[in-house]
């Protein structure tokens, strides 16, 4: 009994380790969206919450290719904080 109790606690601390290999990857560089860049979108990530100011703002999104690799590109986006009045 002991042993299969010593046999799990070995699985669950190979699993936690295996969860701290997958936060150590290093951030992909950030890359400047221009009209002329091809993007090739299979999965969104993360969007950056838009700015509450009316003007030009930076924007980032994280997302993966098709080849599975994380990508971050920012862009410029319209703020939020502009009134038709």
């Amino acid at each position: 009994m002991k042993r299969l109790i010593a046999l799990a606690l070995m699985g669950l601390s190979t699993l936690a380790m295996a969860d701290d290999l997958k936060v150590a990857q290093p951030q992909p560089a950030v890359e400047q969206y221009t009209y002329a860049t091809d993007l090739d979108i299979a999965k969104v990530i993360n969007v950056s919450p838009v700015a509450d100011v009316c003007g030009v703002v930076p924007a980032k999104m994280t997302y993966e290719d098709h080849q599975g690799q994380r990508h971050i590109i920012e862009y410029r986006v319209m703020g939020n904080g502009c009134t038709n009045g």
